[in-house]
């Protein structure tokens, strides 16, 4: 059989793309393809890898938007050649622009298709894909209520985690970063391509408070923010681990007791399975999306929810201290999770493909 796999250039797109591949190449007789957009610079071993030419569109009338016309037109061209080449028994797509010219061309080619929503709302993709699509999955049972058509194709499968991600002891992730264990640890983390505002925000927000607290920090940062984050932690009594990027990152949600983030689809999925309070402060943009993840979060007791505008640093600030030496609220926080499925959404993929596969 098969199977090829098309997703976006982010990780929010990419870590669940990977996690089924991961569950895929533990079967027999399936062969595998991985089409990125051309912007993405991701390689898996041991699964061919194709990049077509999509960017995102635009509203605005410029020369920008006529160049994304012409990448699009270029990748379904592209795509026409990766069917031709490659000749799948089932498309999977996982949203965004870029599935939609190989989703497209193989809905005329009659081939099965099954495409993934890892949101709450359903992006503009999803919403057009629908209609070529032969299963919709999702991540989350409310987002059927944003879908009109389809239901009957619609699965809920929850959104896949890569198989490292595995919950470690409390010790043992924290002697991995040098640790106490009587001190209160918060991760922080932007998400797959981090986060300039929630670094600013968290940093301006420690700062506000107390030296001698007993804290310490797992940052994960981005590369862009790292020498000014560097420089400025080093004015703090905390212990800080920094980093631009951690491939460990089991043993950061481990060790922590709170998680600050964006509100991603793939950190929610994390925070899910690692079942951790947080503070999420969602991306405002990107047709609200985070917002939508958050909100379901904080209404279920998970987590706290804040907006980023003036008051941001002072509501961020205020929620640490209110959790900082309340393990009750933490316990509750924590005890919310089981409203949430933990069920392993990789095998629930791979099994409705290879159903579409069979059929």
């Amino acid at each position: 059989m098969r199977i090829l796999v098309v997703t976006g250039a982010s990780g929010g797109h990419i870590f669940p793309a990977q996690a089924i591949i991961e569950s895929l190449r533990n079967r027999q007789g399936i062969e595998i393809m991985l089409v990125l957009p051309k912007r993405s610079s991701i390689k898996i071993e041991g699964v061919a890898v194709r990049y077509i030419a999509t960017t995102p569109f635009t509203l605005s009338i410029n020369l920008r938007s006529v160049v994304n016309v012409f990448n699009f037109l270029k990748a379904c061209l592209q795509s026409l050649f990766l069917l031709q080449e490659f000749k799948p028994d089932v498309i999977v797509g996982f949203g965004t622009i870029d599935s939609v010219p190989i989703v497209t061309l193989a809905w005329l080619a009659r081939i099965r298709i099954l495409i993934h929503e890892q949101n709450v709302i359903p992006g503009r993709a999803t919403r057009l894909l629908i209609n070529f699509s032969d299963i919709i999955a999702l991540s989350f049972p409310q987002t059927q209520d944003y879908l009109r058509r389809g239901r009957n194709r619609i699965t809920v499968t929850g959104n896949p985690l890569r198989s490292k991600l595995k919950v470690m002891s409390k010790k043992e992730a924290l002697d991995f970063f040098g640790f106490k264990e009587s001190y209160f640890t918060i991760l922080v983390v932007g998400g797959s391509q981090s986060s300039h505002n929630l670094n600013m925000l968290f940093i301006n927000s420690a700062m506000r408070l107390e030296r001698n607290l007993m804290l310490q920090v797992i940052h994960i940062c981005g590369s862009k923010d790292y020498s000014l984050l560097q420089e400025s932690y080093g004015n703090f009594r905390w212990q800080v681990k920094l980093f631009q990027f951690l491939d460990q990152m089991h043993y950061a949600y481990s060790a922590s007791d709170l998680v600050v983030s964006r509100a991603g689809a793939t950190t929610i999925a994390e925070i899910i399975y690692f079942a951790k309070p947080a503070i999420l402060v969602p991306y405002p943009y990107a047709y609200r999306h985070q917002s939508a993840n958050a909100r379901l979060f904080q209404k279920a007791g998970c987590c706290l929810m804040i907006e980023e505008g003036r008051r941001a640093e002072e509501e961020l600030t205020e929620g640490i201290l209110a959790l900082l030496n309340a393990p009750e609220k933490l316990h509750k926080m924590h005890c919310s999770f089981s409203g949430f499925s933990k069920t392993n959404a990789a095998e629930n993929l791979v099994e409705e493909v290879l159903r579409l596969g069979k059929n």
